[in-house]
């Protein structure tokens, strides 16, 4: 009976030192190449909502000046909420919009 004890005290296996440092390298590698490529990820999304946040504008322009011609000065992205054309959503850029030329009218 004693020789069976000692005999599985010997055969634990576990992991080595070595072993549990090539992992922990090995994960340090794998965050090392995420990190950047999310921050490159959420930086093009945000870049991308400008870019949708500005043609929303101008479609609001757009369909204000069917109805009320905008001045030469321009009509406001303050004017475009208080007429209903825009939502206010407090991160819509704040400016003015001149006159849009319609998306067809390249001629």
């Amino acid at each position: 009976m004693r020789k069976k004890i000692e005999e599985l005290r010997n055969r634990e296996e576990g992991f080595t030192l070595v072993e549990l440092l090539a992992v922990i390298v090995i994960l340090g590698i794998i965050v090392a190449i995420a990190i950047p490529a999310i921050g490159n990820v959420v930086s093009r999304a945000r870049d991308d909502g400008e870019v949708a946040q500005i043609a929303l504008i101008e479609d609001a322009a757009r369909l204000y000046d069917i109805e009320n011609p905008i001045p030469t000065e321009g009509v406001s992205v303050d004017d475009l909420e208080k007429s209903g054309y825009l939502e206010e959503n407090g991160k819509t850029p704040r400016g003015t919009v001149k006159k849009v030329q319609s998306a067809d009218a390249d001629d």
